[in-house]
């Protein structure tokens, strides 16, 4: 399938790009259609490209000596990831892996740069996007640094319930446990607290959010 200009003017570093812009944009594109579980990027390695999210959800996550996966984001569609490891030259900060059939639009290192350089409107852009993030990973500190493991998960439910663009399939509960730095055991444990006090519902695996505001007052 063709890369669509209407969808590429909806990615935050595309917006303000003129019809003829987004052309040359669109000839620097490669789509590509990724499979549940397949690595998009692998943490550690040299950065190729920086990928558009289209449709689906991505987890960019890192991984311990041990095998403990800690997730610090769940990207959904027209957000963009690897782009500070193409900026900085550093290696993948990440890993980032498919949550379901995922369509992506990939752009080269290379091209990446040289665009940046040839339109003001992208190098502004640049500041919105990143600025973003950085506000993302100060929340996600201040959650760690301030909330226990009962608000976390509120949040974590919280935010799913409300993100409804990014249809990403339901979290499991070991992956609420490496959103919130905690094991699948406590993570059960909250989600029953939550159960008792009225701001859940757990129907066969299903978590209802019942009480949007006690879920807010947990958290805090």
């Amino acid at each position: 399938m063709a890369v669509q200009q209407n969808v590429l003017s909806t990615i935050p570093y595309f917006t303000g790009l003129s019809p003829v812009e987004l052309d040359v944009v669109r000839r620097l594109i490669v789509e590509k259609t990724v499979d549940k579980g397949q690595l998009v990027v692998m943490e550690g390695e040299s950065p190729g490209a920086v990928y558009f999210l289209v449709s689906g959800a991505i987890k960019l996550f890192k991984t311990s000596s041990d095998g403990k996966e800690q997730i610090f984001h769940i990207a959904c569609p027209g957000e963009s990831f690897n782009d500070v490891s193409v900026f900085d030259g550093g290696t993948n900060l990440f890993s980032a892996q498919a949550m379901g059939e995922v369509t992506l639009y990939e752009m080269s290192k290379d091209d990446f740069l040289v665009l940046v350089k040839q339109y003001s409107h992208v190098a502004s852009n640049i500041v919105h996007v990143l600025s973003a993030q950085i506000r993302r990973l100060t929340s996600l500190i201040e959650d760690f640094s301030f909330k226990n493991v009962i608000g976390r998960v509120a949040k974590i439910l919280l935010d799913t319930a409300l993100n409804r663009p990014c249809s990403h399939p339901r979290l499991t509960q070991q992956e609420m446990a490496a959103i919130a730095g905690t094991s699948r055991e406590v993570v059960g444990r909250s989600l029953k607290s939550l159960e008792d006090s009225g701001a859940i519902r757990i129907d066969h695996h299903r978590i209802i959010v019942q009480n949007r505001q006690k879920l807010e007052d947990i958290i805090g």
